[in-house]
């Protein structure tokens, strides 16, 4: 988010307040002004923070500082007051994306806040999603926590938690749609025995999760299995028939494509070196 395009100078100075912690210029600025609590952003940003609430910037995600303030969890209890006084019909929308924003993010977890604003924000009416999205972004305890705190457990969860025990359950009960993403979350990390066992109960590799399974829509389980650097992982959806040739939505890269480009972005020379024996392996076949 380029924050500098924001022409709205009180909203701007209110994310300041929010950024800084400064939570007596922040409750000041709310009762001068109950817009800034009540009013969407006008920022149309044309992807996942178009026209953002100002609740919204407490889990800086999409990431503009790299850190949190230490008393953020104030600060969001502090907004969630104000806007169940100046904006309650408004509540649950704010809540609700903002509990997505904290779970799916990586700065509250290196923060170390994010289970602690989970909580606030649950507390406070939040609807604790299945946590596909937060093991989507790496966030394996915040997936967890969903559950722990009401969410549904879905099999692509299930499987990316480890819990063996309900996968078997739940891959019985499972839709299609479901057992792809969870095809895809278990070449995300890299399981192979997740993956064995899910093409061995017929799921085709050849497709994109869908929107509404909390999984990445723009990839095959070919392509998350190259971000995995498991070349078993890989080896085994190949094997059972995953084309080289689709791309993804995103970017239009095939997943050899994605192996060269990790190989640039990946600072990490061991990940450097997994990424080029899969590459080599995808050009291989070729």
């Amino acid at each position: 988010m380029n924050i500098s395009k924001i022409s709205d100078a009180l909203f701007l100075e209110a994310i300041a307040a929010v950024d800084g912690g400064n939570i007596p210029v922040l409750k000041g600025l709310i009762t001068a002004h109950p817009r800034l609590i009540s009013e969407r952003l006008n920022y149309p940003s044309g992807d996942y923070f178009d026209n953002p609430y100002l609740l919204w910037f407490i889990a800086d995600n999409p990431i503009r500082n790299e850190k949190l303030p230490a008393n953020i969890v104030e600060v969001t209890a502090l907004l969630i007051a104000e806007i169940k006084k100046h904006a309650p019909d408004t509540v649950q929308k704010q809540l609700d994306y903002a509990l997505g924003l904290v779970t799916t993010g990586r700065i509250p977890r290196e923060c170390g806040v994010q289970i602690q604003l989970m909580d606030v924000l649950i507390d406070a009416g939040a609807t604790p999603g299945g946590g596909s999205g937060a093991l989507a972004n790496g966030n394996i305890e915040a997936a967890a926590h969903l559950i722990k705190r009401g969410g549904k457990l879905t099999l692509g969860t299930a499987i990316g938690l480890g819990w063996s025990d309900e996968v078997t359950r739940l891959a019985l009960v499972a839709a299609d749609d479901e057992k792809l993403a969870a095809l895809a979350m278990s070449a995300f990390y890299g399981k192979t025995d997740m993956i064995a066992y899910l093409l061995s109960i017929g799921v085709a590799p050849n497709d994109y999760p869908k929107n509404g399974t909390g999984f990445h829509t723009h990839a095959t389980p070919l392509h998350q299995a190259v971000c995995s650097r498991s070349l078993d992982s890989v080896k085994l959806l190949v094997k059972a028939g995953a084309r080289l040739d689709l791309t993804d939505k995103a970017y239009g890269g095939t997943p050899l494509g994605w192996a060269k480009y990790m190989q640039t972005e990946d600072t990490d020379e061991q990940h450097q070196k997994e990424y080029a024996v899969i590459e080599a392996y995808l050009s291989g076949l070729n």
